[in-house]
């Protein structure tokens, strides 16, 4: 039911590969500059997101800190190498080893990470008072561990209550209070752990039927394998095929010379900015126009680029989901309802842009092509249960996977077992645990495939699974979901579902795609991704603990510390206040599934059928309510292209969109180094 994607450009043929090519990789210095980066970025990453405010290195798939790595070490590092021999350059593998290694260090420190469990653990209890009665029901259904809040076993009061305090106030570092926060840090660093494990069996799992028997795309990973293409070539350190097209380097100067101007205009106001965001408020005030949920009209030339890469289905896809969900409101608002009585979604992670009847489609949606993901691999999932029992002999290919299958499928169902095992220690039923952590694998399965697939960069899932359980099932006294399940829930909501940008599973896919692809040794390339998981997190979980400290946690970032750090109480007040089951969202759900088989089945069964079901599944998110449009221009440049000019035209213009990439990301770190010199902050040039 699902239509395959075009292999990759890159051979899975180990043996037409030249002979540095088939060296492995995972090299002692590719290992200690992984792990030397891995440190690097687990410290600058929260600076830069939480206190300085810059543009970010991660928080995204397709982190500005990673290809900056890849630049440093093509441009400035192989070059000077090879002037004193050609031995000593890094390879080709050696440096998607480290590139790798990056995809981890630059996304688990930062914005979306669910390392924010530091401020969304304690923003509750800060913010209580009397008014809100917050106090109330959070203490009484909290255990000790669970919290630095609560971590002197009497409550919020004595030295847990100054160590939030000094955290949220600053305090100049005199005290870090690191008693009190030693148990509940690494009670929740187990808990994010295994579910780092969780999701690295998964990727083992799902790595050769998305990489290889569907033949995904994998857009992401075009930039930094034609980038080191011919890095193995013999000879002096010349300008490489990939830097000498001219189409690229009209692409990198035009972008490169755009985001200069704009960054100017932050040190020198006199100089005017090219305008990349058009306010269209104004275009939609009278009915049914206005029905529509609010979305950005802004142009980021690197969504434009990377949209242009996709297949034109796919690029469709983006933002043509949301014009479906708007058409849906004015339809709404011809039958009788109008757009602002709708009832939001309740607990929805997005900018306010669903409301609970599309809402409710999503969740359908997300619960349809994940089921529809699993039948499409069930014969490769079946040889995994097989081998997983004994039952089945390893293949070849097999030991070419970074962890055996019956390893990956244990591991999975154990890690598994691990967080719902702790959720019940926590205070959570063991049935409500189970179905939060069984939403959390279709989520992340889901959006994974939408990274891999759509190449989307900035994603999230828009819903989030306590509200919606709520309103299928019932919440609060004497419902299904009671308080003793709601209060500690809502606190691994937050943490896990409310910002997913940064969630690990695709750079798990990433990085075993090019393991498998380029011959790189898969199974020591997973133990330096461990080790590099265990240093940054843990760096990265120190230096949150101290900048509030030193700065104070109320001159941070304000989502970090205080507006999702104050959505455990919010979403769980509203969940004791207890809700019923509704009939009507169990409609909404069929329907979004029903569509979502729908657009599958059509799309094997059509080829003019120009819908993707991720399309649809990400139109009700923050993402891409601000991207759309650039997914559109994408969309749009590519169908001219491809229009007027066929196929050919269209494969002469693929470096000119590399170079806007390249362009786009080389501003970014060009304007980081000079706001680190200048100790400018809030000088951001991504959401």
């Amino acid at each position: 039911m699902i239509t395959q994607s075009h292999p990759s450009a890159e051979s899975s043929d180990s043996s037409s590969l030249p002979i540095r090519a088939r060296d492995g990789g995972v090299s002692l210095r590719a290992v200690l500059l992984s792990l030397v980066l891995a440190a690097w970025f687990g410290y600058v990453v929260p600076v830069l997101d939480l206190q300085v405010r810059n543009t970010k290195l991660g928080a995204g798939h397709f982190p500005v800190g990673s290809i900056a790595v890849l630049l440093c070490l093509l441009v400035v590092v192989n070059p000077l190498l090879k002037l004193l021999s050609h031995r000593f350059a890094f390879s080709r593998n050696e440096i998607l080893v480290v590139y790798i290694s990056t995809l981890f260090s630059c996304l688990l420190p930062g914005m979306g990470s669910e390392s924010f469990f530091v401020a969304h653990s304690i923003g509750s209890f800060y913010y209580s008072k009397p008014e809100n009665q917050w106090l109330g029901f959070l203490a009484p259904y909290l255990k000790p561990w669970f919290s630095a809040a609560l971590s002197g076993g009497n409550g919020y009061s004595g030295t847990a209550r100054q160590a939030v305090e000094d955290w949220y106030i600053g305090n100049g570092g005199t005290n870090m209070f690191w008693g009190v926060w030693l148990v509940p840090l690494a009670a929740w660093s187990s808990l994010v752990l295994a579910s780092y494990a969780m999701v690295g069996c998964l990727s083992v799992m799902l790595r050769a039927q998305w990489g290889q028997y569907e033949a995904l795309s994998f857009p992401l990973l075009k930039l930094p394998l034609e980038m080191t293409r011919d890095e193995d070539a013999g000879g002096k350190p010349t300008v490489r095929a990939f830097f000498s097209d001219p189409l690229l380097w009209m692409g990198f100067g035009a972008i490169f010379a755009l985001d200069f101007i704009n960054g100017l205009n932050a040190y020198f106001p006199d100089i005017p900015t090219i305008p990349l965001s058009f306010p269209i408020g104004s275009l939609f005030t009278e009915a049914p126009w206005n029905q529509m949920a609010p979305m950005a009209m802004i142009v980021w030339p690197i969504f434009v680029a990377i949209t242009f890469l996709l297949s034109s289905e796919m690029a469709f896809s983006l933002w043509a989901g949301l014009m479906l969900f708007q058409l849906q409101y004015i339809i709404a608002y011809y039958c009788g309802f109008s757009y602002g009585t709708l009832p939001p979604a309740l607990g929805h992670s997005g900018d306010g842009v669903a409301r609970t009847f599309t809402a409710f489609q999503q969740v359908g949606g997300y619960l349809a092509y994940a089921a529809i993901l699993i039948w499409t691999a069930r014969g490769h999932l079946k040889m995994i249960f097989r081998r997983a029992l004994g039952k089945e002999r390893p293949s070849e290919a097999e030991a070419r996977e970074a962890l055996s299958y019956p390893v990956a499928f244990w591991g999975f169902l154990l890690s598994f077992a691990f967080l719902v095992g702790w959720s019940h220690l926590a205070g959570l039923r063991w049935d409500v645990a189970i179905a939060l952590w069984g939403l959390y694998l279709v989520t992340v399965t889901v959006l994974s495939r939408a990274v891999i697939e759509g190449g989307v960069m900035f994603i999230n899932q828009g819903w989030v699974p306590l509200g919606s359980l709520a309103q299928l099932f019932g919440a609060g006294a004497g419902a299904w979901m009671p308080p003793a399940s709601i209060v500690p829930g809502t606190f691994l909501q937050v943490s896990f579902f409310q910002d997913m940008r940064a969630f690990i599973m695709p750079s798990f896919l990433h990085g075993l795609k090019l393991a498998h692809d380029r011959d790189i040794h898969a199974r020591k390339l997973m133990a330096l991704i461990t080790a590099t998981i265990l240093i940054s997190m843990g760096v990265g979980l120190w230096a949150k603990v101290r900048m509030g400290y030193i700065a104070g946690g109320l001159a941070l970032h304000p989502w970090f510390s205080i507006v999702a750090a104050q959505y455990p109480s919010q979403n769980a007040q509203t969940l004791l206040h207890g809700l019923g089951a509704d009939l009507n969202n169990w409609f909404w759900l069929l329907v979004g599934g029903a569509l979502v088989i729908g657009m599958s089945s059509a799309r094997a069964r059509f080829a003019w059928f120009p819908l993707h079901p991720i399309g649809y599944l990400l139109a009700l998110t923050a993402p891409t309510q601000r991207a759309w449009f650039s997914f559109f221009l994408g969309w749009a440049i590519k169908s001219l292209i491809t229009r007027f000019g066929g196929p050919d035209a269209y494969k002469r213009c693929v470096p000119l969109a590399l170079g806007v990439i390249l362009g786009e990301a080389s501003a970014f770190v060009f304007w980081l180094a000079v706001d680190f010199i200048t100790g400018r902050t809030y000088h951001s040039f991504l959401p």
